[in-house]
């Protein structure tokens, strides 16, 4: 299993400032030459930053303890201590700074791009030198300042990972199968429940304009939000998305109430993952007695919610998966209104969006390339350095 850290529990402390130096000119032939204590430097700041091309906190959490350098003393001759050097923690896009115990939220990087820099803790100032004492009646001063503390702070790291449609649904119900037959991601597929132990992410390429960000959530079971099976850890990753995709397999025998199960779980972890705009997707038509039961299901859910489309699928057997793609492309064009599709999945504007031919993306995926998600499984898998 690759690496994988959603939360991480850090401490950070930014830099002393160094001390003002006590000196004298000493120089032959210039008598009394007076006070030549320099500065110190400026210890260094804890910085965060957004890296794209980090997936995941893996590395931060291993290495927890993140300190600035302190800034150098003063020297003689007026010389300045050198200032010390900035912390830069690199956190993926979808990251949420709280305080570890109070729980108080900090910062959260959502749209942030790769240049900009929060400056967290400010490290010390450097101490005054001697230099800066000296008046008409005090020529020769012994007294310098020494630098100011650094600050400390302990921090709760939250991941969240961002995407447009959240793919949820029982153990074995195909959302893996689905994810691979859309995008090019390539999570672990086989007959066996749990095969998804960790978030996966694709890239739906809509057209020249636009990329749809699917996130595979593992699957969660009855009871979850309790703390069943792999529990709802895993649910905060779809709270910013746009819409979410339930995938019901249809040849189980408890298909009928799983819809219902599913979003009984969902509302245990948060109400307003049931307020977002949801497809429902009968999966496994293909298997006997399963069209039928799709029937039954969204019959069942038109009661209820009359506006929630249900569309009968089979990922393994490729049918109804234009229809499905057409309704994603949709779920979040209305979201973002950016005009429509047709049933082939081509885009229907009034015209709005082409006012500028740059490609079109929201959030921190604006200089996102499409690639940068090609073949690979998210949380990315780099090992640990620390």
């Amino acid at each position: 299993m690759k690496q994988f850290a959603d939360e991480a529990i850090i401490e950070v402390t930014s830099g002393k400032g160094g001390n003002g130096c006590v000196s004298f000119r000493r120089e032959k032939y210039v008598p009394m030459g007076g006070p030549n204590g320099g500065d110190g430097g400026k210890g260094g700041d804890v910085i965060f930053c957004v890296k794209r091309n980090v997936k995941t906190l893996a590395n931060i959490r291993f290495k927890r303890f993140f300190k600035a350098k302190n800034g150098g003393d003063g020297m003689g001759w007026n010389k300045y201590g050198k200032d010390g050097e900035d912390v830069v923690i690199a956190v993926p896009p979808g990251t949420a700074i709280r305080d570890a115990e109070t729980k108080e939220l900090i910062r959260e990087f959502t749209t942030e791009s790769e240049d900009e820099q929060f400056v967290f803790l400010k490290g010390g100032n450097g101490g005054w030198g001697n230099v800066h004492f000296k008046t008409s009646t005090n020529q020769a001063p012994r007294t310098a300042n020494k630098g100011q503390p650094g600050e400390y702070r302990k921090l709760l790291l939250e991941l969240s990972i961002m995407a447009d449609i959240g793919l949820v649904g029982f153990p074995n119900a195909g959302k893996s199968s689905l994810l691979d037959a859309f995008t090019n991601a390539r999570p672990k597929i086989a007959p066996y429940p749990f095969t998804t132990k960790i978030p996966n992410l694709g890239v739906l390429r809509a057209d020249s304009e636009q990329d749809v960000i699917i996130a595979d959530i593992p699957g969660i079971i009855e009871g979850a939000s309790e703390g069943a099976g792999l529990g709802i850890r895993f649910l905060k990753h779809i709270s910013r998305t746009a819409g979410l995709l339930f995938m019901i397999d249809c040849s189980d025998e408890n298909c009928l109430t799983a819809y219902k199960t599913l979003c009984g779980e969902l509302e245990g972890f948060s109400k307003d993952l049931l307020d977002k705009p949801h497809i429902v997707l009968c999966n496994k038509i293909d298997i006997e007695g399963a069209e039928e039961n799709a029937g039954r299901i969204a019959e069942e859910i038109k009661k209820t919610e009359p506006e929630t489309r249900v569309i009968p699928v089979s990922v393994a057997a490729h049918k109804g998966l234009n229809e499905v793609r057409v309704a994603i492309l949709e779920l979040v064009t209305k979201m973002s209104g950016q005009g429509s599709f047709t049933s082939s999945g081509e885009r229907v504007s009034d015209g709005s969006f082409l006012a500028s031919k740059k490609k079109i993306k929201t959030g921190f995926l604006e200089s996102r390339s499409v690639d940068e998600f090609m073949d690979e499984q998210l949380p990315g898998s780099e090992k640990s350095e620390f």
